[in-house]
């Protein structure tokens, strides 16, 4: 087997794969629909997911466990945020859609984009707002199977049917 058979910053990936907790909960799965395919590198997906990946070849099937720092990150306290309760009295009094915790409210940052958070406890002073990543904090179980490899060199365009 050439290099060029095997995955390699740039190679070309089309891959089914999943995630899951370790305790067995899915969080996400392709093996039943369309594979997916990306360049490794390029930023479709995590860092730490791509590292397992390099050396396997079309047809090789893995799982492995990454921990939640080259995954989804630690938990990070100064993501666990206080507001004023007065603030979110609107959202309270909604009995459409009531905000408690759980509920995943929406804030926009400095640069407008939206920045949702998940209401971790509201007391009559606070409502503490977590702006982890849900997965954060959490080693992750990912399994793949490699179904093709394209090495670097080669540029691909994708024609969708």
């Amino acid at each position: 087997m050439s290099a060029d058979e095997l995955i390699q910053s740039g190679s070309q990936v089309s891959l089914h794969f999943s995630l899951a907790l370790v305790g067995g909960d899915m969080i996400d799965s392709n093996f039943d629909g369309r594979p997916a395919s990306f360049r490794l590198g390029d930023g479709s997906m995590l860092p730490g997911f791509e590292e397992t990946l390099i050396g396997l070849a079309a047809g090789a099937e893995q799982e492995s466990i990454v921990p939640a720092e080259k995954a989804f990150g630690a938990v990070n306290p100064k993501n666990l945020q206080s507001f004023p309760v007065e603030q979110f009295q609107h959202l309270l009094d909604d009995d459409l859609i009531p905000t408690e915790p759980g509920s995943v409210v929406s804030f926009k940052d400095p640069a407008g984009f939206d920045l949702p958070g998940v209401v971790r406890s509201i007391d009559a002073q606070f409502i503490r707002v977590d702006f982890n990543h849900p997965l954060a904090g959490k080693d992750i179980v990912f399994r793949v199977k490699i179904l093709s490899v394209l090495p670097p060199t080669v540029d691909t365009v994708e024609i969708k049917l």
